[in-house]
């Protein structure tokens, strides 16, 4: 898959496992967990993008004596997500345009 395709993917994937309801990368991880496989340090660089981007914000909480950081997406987070559910609908013309031969040959 191309590169900026994948980051993109799991920009949005990210800013939808907080969507509803703040959360901590621990937690991010185990919620993506059923639809893909992310790393912490894969995670972890993608939170600060988000956050420089002003996609999310961040506030350091205290739990059980230790900081933990919960992450809480920005009216410019959900921007992007229903754009991105735009741009997937563009996505899937032509990826059925791309595979419409294998489909007519499957019919044949």
């Amino acid at each position: 898959m191309d590169i900026q395709m994948k980051r993109g993917l799991l920009d949005v994937a990210v800013l939808s496992a907080i969507k509803n309801e703040d959360s901590y990368g621990y937690q991010i991880i185990k919620d993506l967990k059923p639809y893909m496989e992310i790393s912490e340090s894969t995670l972890y660089p993608i939170l600060r993008r988000l956050e420089a981007g002003e996609l999310l914000t961040v506030k350091d909480t205290i739990h059980n004596g230790r900081v933990r950081k919960y992450y809480h997406i920005t009216e410019k987070g959900l921007e992007k997500i229903n754009s991105f559910k735009n741009e997937w609908q563009e996505i899937m013309l032509i990826y059925n345009f791309v595979t419409r031969e294998d489909t007519e040959n499957d019919k044949g």
